[in-house]
């Protein structure tokens, strides 16, 4: 698999370098009189110094690109900027996040979870993707480019050595067929070997993608492809190994990482997910005038060797098309398959056997179809216009096949469909600088949606002070929903539940933002009150808790800057109203201490620096591989985690299209008091040296 992989990626790198080889050669071809969007090029108008083929100067034509994503339920387009940011390269690929929000098994790829509760989202397409939210992409952050000239990304990651190290392989492509017409693919490929037993991961996704914007017709497809193997070691046997070392390695100060004992051994986890995503309107509306004024230079001669510039104004009518109704139509379609592998289990590590003894193979399908179909009046047709209206109606069919775990049973496999119908609405306004806000809310009609609902609510306010601008955003929600299948209903070797007679979740949340990029400032804040929460007890079974559970947030992010000195902070605080169902550290703290300075007449940019990640000791989920789920630690087995820096040594350097960073990982590990867990039983690697690079092509 891994050779096919490689062979894969190294066609797909031949391929792009070969189109734009291609793309010079018909450059440097006089007969080529075609541009890259087909229109016909005037051989006059080519550059003076065209002499012959052995002495050309290529004049290509300066980048203009925009990128955007999508809402996975209307396929409304946000746009976005390039991904050119220069700044904290060395953090894009830590599976803790950019600011280490996020606690996980310690190597790379590994399933993760947020400390941050408002950063969580549960809205995978199966509860077994949930904790792969740093390789798997959704629909809506998908990224979409349309562009005047061909763009490649091409992105490398590595750590560590052939050993025990880490890769991963990360490509962008796209072309405009036309000025409307585009298309491209993405390959990201990621390999960890782990610096602990039995813990590698080797994850790859390959995916299409075209879009279609006309003044009528718009489109946007996405296919994507994950595929997905994670080997599972159940966490070290004794936490000695890393908090004393000397009590367990004969007095020494520390203990080889690759050497310590697991507790699980040949198992494993396989997810497999494919989607194809489409999203299509029709617009309807009318073509109306406009006065465009343009000036134009004119030569008027004076003398043979002299003459000057006039100016002069010319009115030109043209005309544009106005949309006023779009007909929407949206459909996804999905699969999903999890497998769970293992073999020599050790005696009362799992609760239950239900099929096998010792050994596990198990396995459950998802598959889904989403149709939405809307109706728009835009915004901005008419003065009177000041927002659009969407109505529209979704059905979703779905399709779950679980291991029937009754061995008097003939059947091998049992299968439940659902089908949800859902009435919705939105009303946003997008256009103009000033305010922007959206309302969207759906209501269940048939089947399993019946009494559920949802609405959400998002404004943006800009305020221009001085120089400076000063943005208010909004954001709310409330819910009233079913727990997902998966938390229903589940069978496998140690786990079965059937939980049909679960109640809806029914959550509000309010959260307010206040942003000041001049000061370096954001503040943000919300309320969020949960009834029924739904989650995994410390047996690893979902349970409901059947009254209410309050979640206080409040982040402050500061950034402070002395010439070329720079400290960037972040700061959360967060309350639980029960700590025993929803445990959550008080404090999350993130500090980058950093010099950033401009080089060679300003091209090359050079960040220097550290970073140091730091939360409150707190009871963090524990993780259990049979179900590929974080869950409350058992009470026989409590382990406080948190209380220990994190601390990142750092260079990072952007000189034109590339980036470039060499990062020291876990720079203190060995120092003060070792107690690097971020899950119960899963320390993160040791010391570890990375580096990366980004290079982005524009022909």
């Amino acid at each position: 698999m891994r050779r096919l992989v490689l062979t894969y990626i190294l066609l797909s790198v031949i391929g792009i370098l070969g189109a734009r080889a291609q793309r010079t050669l018909n450059s440097m071809n006089p007969t080529n009189n075609r541009d890259q969007f087909g229109n016909q090029i005037d051989p006059n108008t080519q550059p003076d110094n065209l002499e012959d083929s052995t002495n050309t100067e290529i004049q290509s034509l300066p980048p203009k690109l925009y990128m955007w994503r999508l809402s996975e339920t209307l396929g409304n387009r946000t746009m976005m900027p390039a991904d050119t940011i220069n700044l904290n390269f060395q953090n894009t690929n830590l599976v803790e996040g950019m600011y280490g929000h996020y606690n996980y098994l310690g190597n790379l790829g590994s399933p993760r979870l947020s400390r941050v509760f408002f950063d969580r989202r549960n809205d995978e397409p199966t509860l077994f993707m949930e904790p792969f939210s740093s390789f798997f992409v959704r629909p809506d952050e998908v990224k979409f480019t349309n562009s005047n000239i061909p763009y490649t990304n091409l992105t490398y990651y590595k750590a560590g050595n052939k050993v025990n190290g880490e890769e991963r392989f990360k490509s962008y492509f796209s072309v405009n067929a036309n000025k409307r017409l585009a298309f491209g693919f993405n390959i990201d490929y990621l390999y960890g070997r782990g610096y602990y037993a039995n813990q590698s991961t080797s994850y790859f996704n390959a995916g299409l993608f075209t879009s279609y914007i006309g003044e009528k017709y718009q489109m946007q497809a996405v296919y994507n492809n994950f595929f997905m193997k994670m080997n599972e070691n159940g966490g070290i046997t004794d936490d000695q190994y890393i908090t004393h070392p000397e009590n367990m390695s004969e007095g020494k100060k520390e203990y080889e990482s690759t050497n310590i004992p697991v507790k699980l051994e040949q198992t494993s986890n396989r997810n497999k997910n494919f989607y194809i995503y489409l999203t299509q309107r029709y617009r309807l509306g009318f073509n109306r005038e406009i006065t465009k004024i343009e000036e134009k230079k004119e030569q008027a001669r004076t003398s043979a060797n002299d003459s000057t510039s006039l100016a002069s104004k010319d009115t030109i009518l043209t005309e544009e098309f106005v949309p006023v109704t779009s007909f929407i139509h949206t459909i996804k379609v999905e699969r999903s398959r999890h497998n769970f592998r293992s073999n020599n289990e050790p005696q009362d590590f799992y609760p239950d056997y239900f099929l096998y003894k010792g050994h596990s193979n198990d396995s459950t399908t998802a598959f889904s179809v989403k149709n939405v179909f809307g109706i728009a009046l835009l915004e901005g047709f008419n003065k009177y216009a000041k927002a659009g209206l969407t109505a529209y109606l979704s059905h979703k069919f779905s399709r779950y096949d679980l291991m029937n775990t009754d061995t008097t049973s003939d059947m091998r496999r049992i299968r439940y469909t659902e089908q949800e119908v859902f009435l919705g609405g939105e009303l946003a306004k997008r256009e103009g600088k000033l305010l922007h806000y959206n309302v969207n809310g759906e209501v269940g009609l048939l089947d399993k949606a019946i009494g559920q609902f949802r609405v959400n609510a998002n404004l943006d306010l800009n305020l221009r002070l001085g120089k400076d601008t000063i943005n208010f955003y909004a954001r709310g929600f409330v819910s009233n929903t079913l727990p997902s299948f998966y938390m229903r209903h589940y069978h496998s070797n140690h786990y079965r539940w059937d939980n049909d007679n679960m109640d809806k979740e029914f959550r509000t949340r309010a959260e307010a933002e206040l942003n000041i990029s001049r000061w370096g400032t954001n503040l943000r804040a919300g309320m969020e009150n949960i009834k029924n929460y739904t989650y995994f007890n410390p047996s690893a079974m979902p349970e409901q808790n059947g009254g209410n559970i309050q979640v206080l947030s409040a982040t402050l992010a500061q950034n402070f800057r002395l010439g070329i000195l720079h400290l960037d902070n972040e700061v959360t605080w967060q309350k639980t109203s029960d700590a025993t169902v929803l445990p959550l550290p008080q404090l999350s703290l993130y500090h980058n201490f950093y010099i950033l300075a401009k080089l060679a007449k300003k091209v090359l940019t050079v960040q220097l620096g550290a970073d140091v990640r730091y939360f409150t000791k707190y009871n963090a989920p524990a993780y259990t591989p049979a179900i590929q789920q974080f869950h409350l630690q058992p009470t026989d087995d409590q382990v406080e985690i948190g209380g220990y820096p994190i601390v990142n040594v750092y260079a990072n350097l952007h000189l034109k299209r590339t980036r470039i960073f060499a990062m020291m990982y876990h720079v203190n590990a060995g120092m003060g008091k070792p107690n690097y867990f971020l899950v119960p039983h899963y320390p993160i690697n040791p010391r570890l040296f990375k580096i990366g690079i980004s290079w982005n092509f524009y022909d």
